[in-house]
């Protein structure tokens, strides 16, 4: 018999130290490693996203069904480097009644069909995306008071047609200035025009154009834009705000983007108001979706050189070699101009 065999009836009991039963504090971050498998969420209902505020999402349910109804949303954790922004479809959660004090849950945000963005400057990458699912763009400009700028609405329309969005330009304000010098800048595309002005504002011409689209507005602080909301959708109670007449700039009134339901003789259409701007950056723009905004001269491109710019200095470039032998008319070189002005404004 060794010396660790005993028969010592007077050992102690270490039962008396069992730990089994020890509460242990968990740890902050959870005591179970996180699975990557999500709930199908099958039984999720559909909206569209009228507007965000401070993390919170006004989303519309069965649009034009008796049972519609506005819903307040917020997005689901696994959603946290997913944005939300207003116009995108989404699918909800948990209380969808609508009624007040309620708070559904975002868990899927669908495809999108365009998706309208800027960055800070046109040397800055990362995008800011502005709204979502609009297939037209109205840019608000003033004929005067503030004056009108080429290079913004030039940005306005780089944007536009690299997210795939119509652009449609209204000039309000034709009462203080002739907009038609200005306007001379885009007689190469083609590009509708309405005029407004502060006695004679052409809601009926405005709200055909808009009746069946998703139209997102923007423009210059100080040009009108709300204004113009606010008499398409009397409900809407935008802010309006004046132009400063030492610095000639418009003060930002409308501070969110927010969709709102315009009716038009028994037809509807969203118009989606965006706050006002001083600058567009295009620091995420791709320079061939401008190009493709030119049907017949993305046709000519084709024979283009790898790499042609299509700029005034780029060497044996179509397009240029087809506007100089004449073979797109006078029209075609005015349309050159406005593609290279885009193109330049660009790079």
């Amino acid at each position: 018999m060794s010396w660790w065999d005993t028969d010592d009836e007077d050992e102690p009991e270490y039962d008396q130290y069992d730990e089994s039963d020890v509460r242990v504090r968990p740890s902050r971050r959870g005591s179970r490693p996180r699975t990557k498998v999500r709930p199908e969420h099958a039984d999720a209902e559909t909206g569209i996203v009228l507007g965000v505020d401070r993390g919170r999402y006004t989303v519309l349910v069965d649009d034009a069904e008796p049972t519609e109804r506005e819903i307040t949303a917020a997005r689901a954790s696994e959603l946290r480097r997913k944005s939300v922004v207003t116009g995108d479809r989404v699918d909800l959660v948990g209380d969808t009644s609508g009624d007040e004090g309620t708070l559904a849950r975002i868990v899927r945000v669908q495809e999108r069909t365009t998706l309208l963005r800027r960055s800070a400057d046109d040397t800055d990458a990362v995008e800011r995306v502005i709204v979502a699912n609009a297939d037209q763009m109205l840019i608000v400009i003033a004929a005067a008071d503030p004056e009108p700028r080429v290079r913004l609405v030039d940005r306005y329309l780089v944007a536009a047609y690299d997210a795939g969005i119509a652009p449609i330009v209204c000039v309000t304000k034709t009462d203080l200035a002739d907009p038609e010098p200005f306007l001379a800048n885009f007689a190469g595309l083609d590009l509708p025009v309405l005029r407004s002005r502060a006695d004679a504002m052409p809601l009926d011409e405005i709200a055909e154009r808009l009746v069946g689209h998703r139209t997102v507005f923007v423009g210059h602080s100080g040009v009108g834009k709300s204004t113009l909301v606010n008499a398409l959708v009397p409900e809407a109670h935008r802010a309006t705000g004046h132009v400063n007449v030492v610095t000639g700039r418009g003060r930002h009134t409308s501070s969110s983007t927010v969709s709102l339901r315009l009716e038009h003789e028994g037809r509807t259409g969203w118009v989606i108001d965006t706050p006002g701007v001083r600058s567009f950056g295009l620091g995420h723009v791709d320079p061939a979706n401008i190009l493709g905004a030119f049907a017949d001269l993305a046709r000519i491109a084709e024979d283009c050189p790898r790499g042609c710019t299509h700029l005034p200095d780029s060497p044996d470039c179509a397009i240029i070699e087809a506007v100089e032998a004449g073979d797109l008319g006078e029209s075609g070189r005015v349309r050159l101009d406005s593609l290279q002005r885009l193109l330049a404004t660009f790079a």
